[in-house]
């Protein structure tokens, strides 16, 4: 597997700059095995996004250096695989919770009955927001993941505890 290697500075005075570069290269899917350094696997799509981070570290008068590499060692490439299976895993763990409070305040709204055009809108943006989570999630994910089936079958239970309650708001509206 090769890799990109990103490693910037960025002037201290601010902490604006260096949160919006750490927010970026989260988002890409980075890793950091060591302060101000990234790596992520090399492909067309992270080459794409790290012009953002470039872009970044130039507003803030940074310095940026951006190379690719291989694991010179079998131990060095399992630790990267496994810092970027563990990033991954991290995010399909809050993803699942997140799906449990979808389906908590669906039941809760069906508990009080609150069967109204509204709700429903409500709980279809929340699903929709968990839905395009997901795609970021699987999007970035390269290896084997542990909990990546487990988050897209809770998530076709989420489709359908939604679809339920549609029915239900759909038969409360019309009658």
């Amino acid at each position: 597997m090769d890799w990109i290697v990103c490693c910037y500075t960025v002037p201290s005075d601010t902490s604006r700059h260096r949160v919006a570069v750490w927010r970026e290269l989260r988002r890409i899917g980075a890793v950091s095995p060591q302060q101000a350094v990234w790596v992520l696997p090399d492909r067309p799509a992270a080459r794409r996004a790290l012009e953002r981070v470039q872009e970044l570290v130039a507003n803030a008068g940074g310095e940026i250096l951006l190379l690719r590499g291989e694991a010179l060692d079998g131990t060095s490439d399992v630790r990267l695989e496994n810092m970027y299976v563990s990033a991954r895993e991290d995010e399909y763990r809050e993803f699942l919770v997140e799906c449990d409070r979808f389906q908590a305040e669906v039941a809760k709204e069906l508990a009080k009955r609150k069967l109204t055009a509204a709700e429903l809108d409500e709980e279809e943006q929340s699903f929709e927001r968990l839905a395009r989570w997901h795609r970021v999630i699987v999007s970035r994910t390269l290896f084997e993941t542990p909990s990546a089936s487990a988050a897209e079958a809770k998530l076709k239970e989420c489709e359908s505890v939604l679809s339920d309650y549609a029915e239900k708001v759909f038969k409360e509206e019309t009658r």
